[in-house]
């Protein structure tokens, strides 16, 4: 079944998390996804609220950006978020937008090498091995959680570039792709993630998730509200992005995601959403019961 779910963009104020967060669960959504876009909210803490005010919907975070964390204090969050929240959140990581990691101080030279060094530390961390790394740009003595989860942690890395996309295949468990991904893309993004599990013999383990952004309006001026989001993001142009209509339409987009390799499909509402509330209601009542 193709997993499905909704964005919490952090356009709202953090205050409106709770209400749409405990409509999420009330309702059956899977999975409430969460964004630490500078300078807004932050992942971790919105995430463990989120969590704490519900039962059962998992919450993700899409994404961590690398350059802003040591992985030590990433594994030490996502350990503690796992044991008090068993099987519940999601964690992704990645490169993070450049701009807004130059605006802090912490762009770095090779953001690949940080991605790959840091999922290879956060892994292990998360296994509860101990560390001894001296990387490019991670160094770790000595370094073990002394509250590791409980279970095996999937790590999700959010990325776009075909380097990076091999990289994911590689190295992570899952990979998030953002809401500027059309069919062609996912299809395109796993050939290149499975040859990332090939070259390092991970192609015959256990199946590598991916969960792709669909960007969607709702409503009669859905259409006007999609396609200017779009055009703000300098996509108005690309055919077969979003999804716009009544729930038979989006879940038709859904549908195409998924038969293009999307495992999970995470509907993502314009920025000037009227409704959040309503929108998670329609996800989770009206688009569900459409997508197989």
């Amino acid at each position: 079944m193709t997993g499905l779910g909704a964005v919490f963009r952090p356009q709202l104020a953090p205050e409106r998390l709770r209400s749409v967060a405990r409509i999420a669960d009330e309702t059956g959504l899977e999975e409430l996804w969460l964004w630490e876009d500078c300078f807004r909210e932050g992942g971790i803490s919105s995430a463990a609220a989120a969590l704490a005010w519900t039962e059962r919907v998992r919450v993700g975070i899409g994404l961590l950006p690398v350059p802003l964390r040591n992985v030590a204090v990433t594994a030490m969050e996502a350990a503690t978020l796992h044991r008090m929240f068993p099987g519940r959140p999601i964690v992704a990581v990645g490169h993070g937008v450049q701009d807004w990691m130059g605006q802090v101080g912490a762009r770095v030279e090779s953001p690949l090498t940080l991605l790959q060094e840091h999922l290879e530390a956060l892994r292990a961390l998360l296994r509860g091995e101990r560390l001894n790394v001296q990387g490019r740009y991670v160094t770790l003595g000595d370094v073990a959680l002394d509250w590791p989860p409980a279970e095996p942690v999937p790590v999700i890395a959010g990325v776009t570039g075909r380097r990076s996309l091999r990289l994911s295949g590689a190295l992570a468990d899952g990979t998030l792709l953002t809401a500027s991904s059309t069919a062609e893309d996912v299809r395109r993004a796993r050939q290149l993630i499975e040859e990332g599990r090939e070259s390092t013999g991970r192609a015959g383990a256990e199946r590598h998730q991916v969960v792709v952004y669909l960007l969607t309006a709702t409503g009669a001026d859905g259409p006007t509200r999609l396609q200017a989001e779009l055009a703000a993001e300098g996509l108005g142009s690309v055919q077969g992005l979003g999804a716009a209509g009544d729930a038979g339409a989006v879940a038709k987009a859904v549908q195409r995601l998924a038969d293009a390799g999307a495992d999970t499909v995470v509907l993502q509402p314009t920025g000037d959403e009227p409704d959040p509330e309503g929108f998670v209601r329609f996800v989770a009542e009206e688009v569900r019961p459409l997508v197989p």
